[in-house]
């Protein structure tokens, strides 16, 4: 675990072990039976249903929700994963108030929308204490190699296995599951629930996971072209981009995503320490997961400062309402300059910034924010050598399911152009490529 170096506004133990436990519990507990069977009620099953639509998975909305409402949520759970192999971790983190709750019928006649994230969880979570409800197709003889087991790589795997071909996932970190388990907030899934949906997914057999490797250190695209029939890329985005502002190594200013990734790793919350004066720079879902994060360990002062207009943020009017109502400040229309401090970060200067013809500038006004702990949250980029394949806006380019510029060769996720930093996105993109990769190692491309 990452350690924030210790001064005296980042300390560990701000809070007693019963705030820990209430601040982290599940933000959004499961509906009973009961609950869920009020909540199906309410949809109009339409006909030519417009969260279909909306929903990158394409599930069968309508259908699952009728499953539920006549008691049969084994039944709905099938629907849901036939096209979204992840729909238990989707149905916690998807943003669906832009999404399928936000195209819902009722969303425009009474501004409440059927409850279709908690519905999809009440049928997925039954799933995974059943055996492994699909079964592999008769075997191919093809081998496919999967790099990343986040949830493109994983997604991909698992529509490969249940065709009938052998996979393996070659992953860098100690544990599998990418985004889902290194990181979103862990008020959102609670329990490992990650390490758990990732164990049943490997249930349907034929996938090997292999840690500790890394493309481009331990494994190499060329080498996985000349050992198997087809590869898969899904490794996501390491790399972080930097402020580029004078100070921005000083201590106590680091990685947003670090942080979420030693929160969701760490045995006991007690031991984090976090600063009385939090700053994070940025707008999208991990700029909110970590700010709310450090006001829930304990931080009296927690400001999101982004560069643009509040309606221009990446994280959904749902968390950035989330976040206010947990004590973090948004700030809108201003840059980072400089990070001031002696050793250790102490204030972050910022300038305001307005949109003119050439796009964001910096005005003339300046403002500093106390701080003794700083977080980026401005995006990420690809991480090391792209192998000889072709790059659109830093990112792999790809055509159709997934193709890349490299024979046999496919690529999902965040790291191909097209990604957006959706567990929901990343699913259909890894499920999409695997059925082209499927077609093509058929020969009916």
């Amino acid at each position: 675990m990452t350690q924030a170096k210790l001064t005296p506004g980042v300390v560990a133990g701000r809070l007693s072990t019963q705030d820990y436990a209430d601040n982290f519990a599940d933000v959004a507990p499961p509906l009973v039976p009961h609950e869920a069977r009020v909540a199906a009620d309410r949809c109009y099953f339409c006909h030519d249903a417009p969260c279909i639509t909306a929903c990158p998975t394409a599930i069968d909305i309508p259908l699952f929700i009728r499953q539920i409402s006549t008691g049969t949520p084994d039944a709905a759970a099938m629907t849901i994963l036939h096209s979204n192999i992840l729909g238990g971790m989707c149905a916690r983190v998807c943003p669906t108030e832009q999404l399928c709750e936000g195209a819902c019928v009722r969303m425009d006649a009474e501004g409440q929308p059927v409850e279709i994230g908690a519905l999809q969880r009440y049928a997925t979570d039954g799933m995974l204490d059943a055996p492994h409800p699909f079964v592999r197709g008769a075997p191919t003889g093809k081998r496919i190699a999967v790099v990343g087991a986040g949830p493109a790589g994983l997604s991909a795997a698992h529509r490969l296995a249940a065709k009938g071909h052998d996979v393996v996932i070659f992953e860098a970190r100690e544990k599998p599951g990418g985004l889902n388990e290194y990181g979103i907030a862990s008020y959102k899934t609670v329990d490992d629930f990650a390490q758990a949906e990732v164990e049943w997914l490997l249930g349907i057999g034929g996938i090997e996971l292999r840690h500790g490797q890394r493309l481009g250190d331990q494994v190499t695209l060329e080498t996985l072209r000349a050992d198997y029939d087809a590869v898969f890329l899904g490794m996501g985005l390491g790399a972080v981009n930097a402020l580029r502002t004078d100070g921005e190594d000083r201590d106590n200013a680091t990685d947003a995503v670090d942080f979420i990734r030693d929160l969701r790793q760490a045995d006991d919350l007690s031991l984090l320490p976090i600063g009385r004066d939090v700053v994070v720079i940025g707008g999208g879902m991990t700029a909110v997961d970590a700010a709310v994060q450090s006001k829930l360990l304990g931080a009296e002062n927690v400001t999101i400062v982004y560069r643009r207009g509040q309606d221009r943020m990446g994280a959904s009017q749902y968390e950035q309402d989330h976040a206010t109502s947990s004590g973090v400040r948004i700030l809108c229309n201003a840059a980072p300059v400089a990070v001031h401090g002696n050793g250790a970060v102490t204030e972050v200067e910022f300038c305001y910034t307005e949109e003119g013809p050439d796009g964001l500038a910096l005005t003339n006004d300046r403002f500093r924010l106390k701080a003794d702990q700083l977080f980026r949250a401005i995006g990420q980029r690809l991480e090391g050598t792209a192998d000889g394949l072709a790059l659109e806006g830093g990112k792999i380019a790809v055509t159709g399911s997934g193709r890349t510029s490299v024979d046999g060769v496919w690529a999902g996720g965040d790291c191909a152009m097209g990604g957006d930093d959706l567990t929901v996105t990343a699913v259909a993109e890894g499920r999409d490529a695997a059925e082209d990769m499927d077609g093509v190692l058929r020969g009916n491309d």
